[in-house]
């Protein structure tokens, strides 16, 4: 999957003590990408929109 268009940025909910950080790239079309910013390399989820406003929204709820 090519990424290198996607714009990370961190989570508001990541600990920048103990570098505990969660990206996000929801700026592709029909896709949002997670990765874990200690371990760019170790791989990305993909997420469809829907699915990720539900999965915000059930965090959130």
């Amino acid at each position: 999957m090519d990424v290198t268009g996607a714009r990370w940025r961190t989570s508001t909910r990541s600990n920048s003590n103990q570098g505990t950080c969660v990206e996000v790239a929801d700026n592709l079309p029909g896709r949002v990408l997670v990765r874990d910013s200690k371990d760019r390399a170790g791989g990305t989820l993909t997420f469809g929109p829907a699915t990720w406003r539900a999965f915000v929204a059930n965090v959130r709820g």
